[in-house]
């Protein structure tokens, strides 16, 4: 089989933005028809899971300029439906921008002005789990058994308990009862993420970053949205959150690429090695991450692109040194700015695109989620200089 990935993607500069912590236009918080007269923590305050500080669409477009600027040819946004959270990984409406973001039209926006400076979108698409605000899951609540809506989760008891102490009785991602797991074995469930997905390919967006995929474990499902994002746009990228070899879904059929966790790993065993603070690496994505040796970390970036994957593949790799889901790339690197330059060089310059996480080319800190997920200090530029 011929392995095709998105051309454009092979020399694009990826942003990672969390809308909620970028950018926050002041005039588009104000318009909130909100009860509470001043709903957000004060830009900059500490992260917490709960906390809101107001980052919105609108602060995206005004700063599309410093993006460009700086070299920028696309953007990766974090989820942007509305949902009942800061981080919005609990979906209540995938055809609906969060109203504490914006609104569909201030989408409309976002990408006419990021497409007219040449900057691509790409959407996250959380498929494998809604919020219990998603109006099939409240239609299962409000009815039980007898709610149409029943086999579009996995329910093992009834009455079903959403809240209070102790497991709930249908399945959630990761056990968590605020993250109903969706059947994509139910057809109906089917159509509708592929609807959802041709919906905004059809609005203009450049493709769709797909959160935790491996947890839908089925190559038919994954093949179909393919061909259905492919239909509507041939260039449309598809790129999976996979931490770990991944050929099973790189095979050309599936996704263009995967977020790169894999040179992350090899960067950070040689360039940071023994120095690596693993008490925050371990209990997330990373793993255990070895100190490497300079004839080591060749042998890894030769493994990661020369020997797993096809050329198409490598190519469209999405190369990381971190994202809302890892520490800060300067807070690993124990503030050693020369590390972290060494590293951008790294990532700049192998194949693949580099995805930079917002706030990391100013040297952003930040230990564990919450506290990776910190407002951008936006400060006045003089002649291109930070003051």
């Amino acid at each position: 089989m011929s392995i095709s990935t998105p051309e454009w993607v092979k020399d694009a500069v990826f942003y990672q933005i969390f809308p909620d912590r970028f950018a926050r236009s002041e005039e588009a918080a104000d318009a909130l028809p909100m009860a509470r007269r001043e709903p957000f923590d004060n830009w900059g305050s500490v992260p917490t899971p709960y906390s809101y500080q107001g980052g919105n669409l609108q602060g995206i477009i005004d700063h599309l300029d410093y993006l460009r600027d700086m070299g920028i040819t696309a953007l990766y946004l974090n989820p942007i439906f509305s949902a009942g959270s800061n981080h919005r990984y609990n979906t209540f409406d995938y055809f609906q921008i969060d109203p504490i973001l914006g609104t569909n039209e201030t989408f409309d926006r976002l990408l006419a002005e990021a497409h007219r400076r040449d900057i691509r979108i790409v959407l996250d698409g959380v498929f494998n789990h809604v919020g219990r605000g998603f109006y099939p899951f409240a239609h299962v609540m409000e009815w039980g058994s007898h709610s149409p809506y029943v086999d579009w989760f996995h329910v093992q008891d009834w009455p079903i308990a959403p809240y209070g102490p102790g497991s709930a009785n249908y399945t959630g991602w990761e056990g968590i009862s605020s993250l109903p797991k969706l059947n994509t074995d139910n057809q109906q469930v089917r159509e509708f993420i592929f609807d959802v997905a041709t919906f905004w390919l059809n609005k203009g967006i450049d493709g769709w970053r797909l959160d935790v995929p491996y947890e839908i474990d089925d190559d038919s499902f994954w093949q179909e949205f393919r061909q259905r994002c492919k239909a509507i746009n041939p260039e449309a990228y598809i790129v999976g959150e996979l931490w770990f070899p991944a050929q099973r879904w790189l095979a050309g059929d599936q996704f263009d690429g995967q977020m790169n966790y894999l040179l992350t790993r090899a960067v950070f065993g040689y360039m940071i090695g023994d120095a690596l603070d693993r008490a925050q690496t371990r209990p997330m994505g990373y793993g255990e991450m070895p100190t490497l040796t300079a004839v080591e970390f060749g042998a890894e970036l030769d493994k990661v692109f020369n020997s797993l994957y096809e050329a198409p593949i490598v190519q469209a790799q999405l190369n990381m040194l971190g994202s809302h889901d890892t520490p800060r790339l300067l807070t690993l690197a124990n503030d050693d700015v020369n590390t972290v330059k060494l590293a951008f060089l790294c990532q700049m310059t192998v194949p693949g695109a580099p995805n930079i996480y917002y706030g990391d080319e100013i040297g952003l800190v930040g230990r564990n989620d919450p506290f990776c997920r910190g407002a951008f200090p936006w400060m006045i530029r003089n002649n291109g200089i930070w003051t």
